[in-house]
């Protein structure tokens, strides 16, 4: 008997997510990369961060911030996120007790699962839905009750408050809300807060607000966070990510501020699926932070990025759906001559990939069960150069 016949093979695994593959954006990245076209698809900056952030992070590094720091996060970024939530707020989170610094915001929006959900727990989720959601939930043993957002006549999409008042049961311990909203660019206003509050009042549903475009949010408005409403404030987890406010998604540091007896529970989790984060990069931020004006210039910043673009397809065949915040652009391609009759979103995506050098991603791939809109996602954080390629290309069509 050889060698081959008598060694032991890999023993069977029975997958706790058995229905996750290779995710969209992964997906349609490489196939932007083999087929040289725009990357317009996955939602990250082509162009690079402040200097002076980088500057703070290296001399956070050679004064020798190199080791282990707290595992709630380094005070003087908890202090600055603290800071930062009553100035635009009007909350005081305690920066010891209530401010817990992050590997990124998805990690922070599994903690927060795992910390509250149990096996049978219903959490409901608000579909079109980030692709971290429901996965999240089934490690957590819990049970995703989708709520399709409605989609207005001529405008975008909202949230459908009747349809998740009907959602909730005994079993919901969760409610999981995100604005301004990837991918849809919608955003809460003051009503949807207090419409939120209403549904949840007398009961222990807890809810996760993923608010990691905080600072995108255009046209004049104010971002409606869940920390500024008092009742909501006062059951939820407020997630957010300096990657995105910075430009610096690679480096995977958010932060999740909550009451101080839902912030117990989640470091017990936080502790031990990822202890604690990068120190000089924690120092860095907290040095930039001293300045309020990069946070402060961001909704001018992208909202010109989004202007640019709109204007570039305002004569083409897409009906361009309305972007409130996050630097996501919704079109439907229906009213394109150019494109193959009757292409369901992904077929479209990579049609328009491989045919017109420009990526996006299918609205379809944020539904559990694809639902079919004839919608596609362009994200705009691109140098005004790259918009500019990507709008002459798609003008064509």
């Amino acid at each position: 008997m050889t060698a081959a016949a008598t060694a032991p093979g890999t023993p069977r695994l029975v997958s706790r997510l058995p229905r996750v593959g290779t995710t969209i954006f992964t997906t349609m990245s490489a196939l932007a990369a083999e087929h040289g076209a725009i990357n317009l698809g996955q939602g990250f900056p082509d162009f690079d961060c402040d200097p002076a952030l980088v500057a703070c992070v290296e001399r956070a590094m050679r004064a020798n911030h190199n080791q282990y720091p707290p595992m709630a996060g380094v005070p003087a970024l908890r202090d600055a996120v603290a800071a930062k939530i009553a100035l635009l707020h009007g909350r005081r989170y305690e920066p010891a007790s209530e401010i817990t610094i992050t590997a990124g915001g998805t990690q922070a929006i599994l903690t927060a699962i795992l910390a509250c959900v149990h096996p049978g727990d219903e959490v409901v989720v608000i579909e079109p839905a980030y692709d971290s959601y429901l996965p999240g939930i089934a490690l957590a043993g819990g049970v995703a009750v989708k709520v399709p957002m409605q989609r207005q006549p001529g405008a975008g999409f909202a949230i459908d408050w009747d349809a998740v008042g009907a959602a909730l049961t005994p079993r919901t311990r969760l409610v999981l809300v995100n604005s301004p909203h990837n991918p849809t660019g919608a955003s809460f206003e003051p009503a949807d807060l207090d419409r939120l509050a209403a549904l949840l009042r007398d009961t222990d549903i807890l809810v996760i607000g993923d608010e990691v475009y905080e600072h995108m949010v255009f046209d004049g408005r104010a971002h409606c966070s869940l920390a500024g409403h008092d009742e909501l404030a006062a059951r939820s987890f407020v997630l957010s990510s300096f990657g995105k406010t910075f430009h610096v998604t690679g480096w995977k540091v958010g932060y999740c501020a909550a009451p101080a007896a839902l912030t117990a529970e989640f470091r017990k989790v936080h502790q031990f699926n990822v202890f604690t984060v990068n120190t000089p990069m924690q120092h860095g931020l907290a040095s930039y932070l001293d300045d309020p004006t990069p946070w402060r210039e961001l909704p001018a910043f992208y909202q010109s990025k989004r202007d640019r673009f709109r204007a570039g397809l305002a004569g083409t065949g897409f009906r361009l759906l309305p972007s409130t915040g996050t630097y996501f652009q919704c079109a439907e391609y229906g009213g394109l001559s150019a494109a193959p009759a009757g292409l369901s979103e992904l077929d479209f995506c990579r049609w328009l990939t491989t045919q017109v050098g420009v990526a996006a991603i299918p609205l379809s791939s944020f539904y559990d069960a694809p639902v079919e809109n004839g919608i596609v996602r362009f994200c705009f954080a691109k140098r005004d150069d790259t918009l500019d390629s990507a709008i002459a290309r798609l003008a064509a069509l």
